[in-house]
């Protein structure tokens, strides 16, 4: 009785896994058949990427006396308001230059 109760067991719990293989799709262990699979995420990348290696000409000079004097400035609550520039027009509709 020990042995039946033990096959059924072993039944009962090769049952799930033989279920579960029915399930598996042979595509998801296999590469893409589409060519162009994941070109969106590609291009986005690429996009944000501007210049991965830029050559600078001219030396980045930093001046601790003007940050003194900005942060002077901010202190009395006289910082200069940054210039205002426009990155996009709203009247175009986004339909871009013709």
């Amino acid at each position: 009785m020990n042995i039946e109760r033990s096959a059924r067991l072993a039944i009962f719990a090769a049952f799930p896994l033989v279920m579960l293989a029915g399930c598996a799709d042979k595509s998801i262990f296999e590469a893409p058949g589409d060519a162009s699979f994941g070109e969106a995420n590609r291009q986005t990348m690429m996009a944000q990427v501007v210049n991965p290696d830029p050559v600078y000409t001219d030396e980045l000079v930093t001046s601790g006396e003007h940050a003194a004097d900005a942060v002077e400035r901010y202190r009395e609550g006289a910082v200069k308001q940054p210039e205002s520039i426009r990155t996009t027009d709203v009247g175009e509709g986004g339909e871009g230059p013709n």
